[in-house]
């Protein structure tokens, strides 16, 4: 939501006394920063500039450290941006995180897609689909960034009979044969609209013993059945797949910072609020309630902010 009475000359101005401040003013720079919108923020950069003649995302930069640092220059980057440069850091470095690519590339719809992949070669100068058939081995993740022009739009009409067909195609090319007809399941998956994708799940409940996700599971293994199980649940249910996401960031003692800040800060300007609900319903606490349980400090409280109370 954006800020009310906002002014980006008073906010760059307690920006900038709050990175001079002996020891950083973290809290100021949580405050201000949680609680704008990117294009708010965007006018504050430009403000910042204005009157400290010097670019405010490298003075962050040098100001903050650790999940924080992560957090705020998260914050500073548009959502398409900021996916691009999650999807950079997975593919660089030793060994691709295959898992934070199938999350970014298997729950982004068809448009999100293709501004990323725009985004990636403005920003890395670089073809997002060469890189990720360089880097990682998984058909599905290449077929999704190559693809990902193809998925139909969602239509008034419902197509029965299309719902049918898929629904036995599906069923005919896994779990009733020997071996999975993996392309068959990655086409109709990949290129369907989702709402008619929904309805396709359904039905297929009247040809197999087993849901969809169940015959994943039983059907491909590795991050093939990592890569389908992630389209699936965000067809069936988007928030409520990145509040699983959540909760497994926060098991145990501590939290999986990496995942809690991509996930927090890659949906707070999309549907975090929904998000927030489904981890209630999911865990019988509030999100609120768990990254105080598992974070501290400065991390903590920008999380906290972000989130904004517990409705």
């Amino acid at each position: 939501v954006p800020a009310l009475d906002f002014d980006p000359d008073r906010d760059a101005s307690r920006i900038e006394t709050a990175i001079k401040t002996k020891g950083v003013d973290e809290q100021t720079i949580i405050d201000i920063l949680t609680k704008r919108t990117y294009s708010q923020r965007r006018e504050i950069a430009f403000a910042y500039e204005k009157r400290a003649k010097k670019d405010m995302i490298t003075a962050l930069k040098g100001a903050l450290s650790g999940s924080l640092e992560a957090v705020i220059l998260g914050l500073m980057k548009s959502p398409v941006q900021y996916d691009a440069s999650v999807i950079r850091g997975s593919i660089q470095g030793l060994g691709t995180d295959e898992d934070t690519l199938i999350e970014l590339l298997c729950s982004r719809s068809n448009t999100e897609l293709m501004e990323i992949k725009s985004v990636y070669k403005e920003l890395f100068k670089k073809d997002l689909e060469k890189d990720v058939v360089r880097y990682t081995t998984s058909i599905f993740i290449s077929y999704m960034t190559k693809g990902s022009t193809k998925r139909a739009e969602p239509s008034a009409i419902v197509d029965f009979e299309k719902i049918d067909s898929d629904a036995r195609a599906l069923y005919e090319a896994g779990v009733k044969r020997k071996g999975t007809d993996v392309n068959t399941w990655i086409s109709i998956m990949s290129e369907r609209s989702v709402p008619h994708l929904r309805k396709v799940f359904e039905r297929y409940r009247s040809y197999s013993p087993y849901d969809m996700q169940e015959s994943i599971v039983k059907e491909v293994k590795g991050d093939l059945q990592n890569a389908f199980l992630v389209l699936v649940r965000c067809i069936e249910n988007k928030q409520q797949y990145f509040a699983t996401r959540l909760q497994e960031a926060m098991k145990g003692k501590g939290a999986k910072e990496k995942m809690l800040t991509r996930v927090i800060v890659s949906r707070c300007e999309v549907d975090l609020k929904k998000i927030c609900a489904e981890f209630k319903a999911n865990s019988g606490q509030s999100l609120q309630q768990a990254i105080t349980e598992h974070t501290k400090g400065d991390y903590q409280k920008a999380l906290l902010s972000i989130c904004g109370p517990e409705q």
